[in-house]
């Protein structure tokens, strides 16, 4: 996810001090274990639900692109 930023994302990870981005961070491997495993395992998700986790993945996505902008536009990378 988002190779452009690889350092900026190890950099915001390591320090800890954008909890934002952490908490968004973390609800994003959340939800893309969830939607595995609902898709590889047949644990029984429908497939609007998996839809559904799909686009919670996206938006948070959305908001983690739009952080890791913001705080390289203020580093002036």
């Amino acid at each position: 996810m988002f190779p452009e930023y690889r350092d900026l994302i190890t950099r915001l990870k390591g320090e800890g001090t954008n909890a934002r981005f952490l908490h968004l961070f973390e609800k994003h491997n959340d939800l893309d274990h969830q939607v595995k495993a609902l898709e590889d395992h047949d644990a029984g998700g429908t497939h609007a639900e998996i839809e559904t986790l799909k686009r919670e993945k996206l938006r948070v996505k959305d908001e983690l692109y739009a952080i890791l902008r913001q705080e390289s536009a203020a580093a002036g990378t």
